[in-house]
């Protein structure tokens, strides 16, 4: 039996100067990352220091495609069944994440996916996953 996804409602993000380009980015369907300008590691979450070298960081738009690297479906902690992924993005970085908009019954480890965006109570854009 197929387990359809479902939208659900989301809450609004917590936007400051330092995350702004980032969600002003997906009111454009862009996905950010930052990326070290010493050592030029992409990472995930957005933060100005590189967690590997703790050089400077820059903004970068992903591809926005990946592959899941791990997923779990939830069915009875509400009323709707979501799933909840972490997402190897092309560029590298791991990113914690839904999988939206498919059955989820068919998600698998390895599965590529691509980027879509889903509004938010304040009106920016989430980013999520779907199947490719």
């Amino acid at each position: 039996m197929a387990t359809p996804s479902q939208d659900r409602p989301l809450m609004s993000a917590m936007v400051d100067a330092a995350t702004e380009p980032y969600w002003n980015a997906t009111q454009q369907g862009i996905l950010k990352l930052r990326r070290c300008t010493a050592c030029h590691q992409p990472h995930w979450y957005p933060r100005p220091v590189c967690p590997f070298c703790q050089g400077d960081t820059e903004w970068i738009d992903a591809v926005g495609t990946g592959t899941i690297y791990s997923v779990s479906v939830t069915r009875k902690a509400g009323p709707l069944a979501f799933a909840i992924a972490y997402v190897e993005l092309d560029e590298g970085p791991r990113m914690l994440t839904n999988i939206v908009d498919c059955d989820l019954d068919t998600l698998h480890i390895g599965q590529r996916v691509k980027v879509c965006f889903k509004p938010m109570e304040s009106g920016h854009q989430l980013p999520m996953f779907t199947p490719l």
